[in-house]
């Protein structure tokens, strides 16, 4: 987890990642499983979907989710063209619960939003997903404040041939060693 006490507080822009440092990714992931598996015995009749749903946490939980579908292709059967259902779930699910922020990461937004800093999410992947993930987001204390964040896609800069950061510091008008960097921990 986050040891906010070694963040510098001097920065003028702070850049935060989403997946595992906002909220936990996995908390996106298995409600994003809940649902397709729902949808796969809707369609199918089998199997359960709670069954299909231990599984799959299961298997994200000890082997990660880049092997999920074919695991699941062997154990269930499941035809290969529910792939891409599983993909485009990924990407537009509409989740059944919000997305909560770690407390430690709320209170800390909530410090820097006070010391008028200025708050970004830099974050990888695909940027639709990352999108609605954000939607999915229970700011909590900090939804007076949502609307101030800037959101940043690193593959989106990169395809763009910007440097992110650099991107970041011209976009604010500072040195990029004003921008402190918060990853995945």
């Amino acid at each position: 987890m986050i040891n906010i006490q070694a963040i510098p507080l001097d920065k003028e822009v702070y850049c935060f990642e989403l997946d595992d440092v906002l909220y936990p990714k996995q908390d996106y992931l298995l409600q994003v499983y809940y649902l397709f598996a729902q949808f796969i015995e809707f369609t199918e009749g089998s199997p359960h979907a709670s069954e299909l749903t231990a599984f799959m946490k299961n298997t994200y939980l000890h082997q990660g989710e880049d092997a999920m579908f074919s695991l699941v292709q062997q154990t269930f059967g499941l035809d290969e063209k529910y792939k891409e259902n599983l993909e485009r779930l990924k990407v537009n699910a509409h989740l059944p619960l919000k997305l909560l922020l770690f407390k430690e990461v709320e209170d800390f937004l909530n410090l820097l939003f006070a010391k008028e800093k200025k708050i970004t999410i830099l974050t990888g992947g695909n940027p639709v997903e990352q999108l609605n993930k954000l939607k999915h987001v229970d700011w909590g204390t900090l939804e007076s404040h949502k609307n101030s964040l800037r959101v940043y896609f690193i593959d989106e800069l990169v395809y763009r041939n910007y440097e992110p950061i650099k991107f970041i510091a011209n976009e604010f008008g500072i040195d990029t060693k004003e921008i402190h960097l918060i990853q995945k921990w």
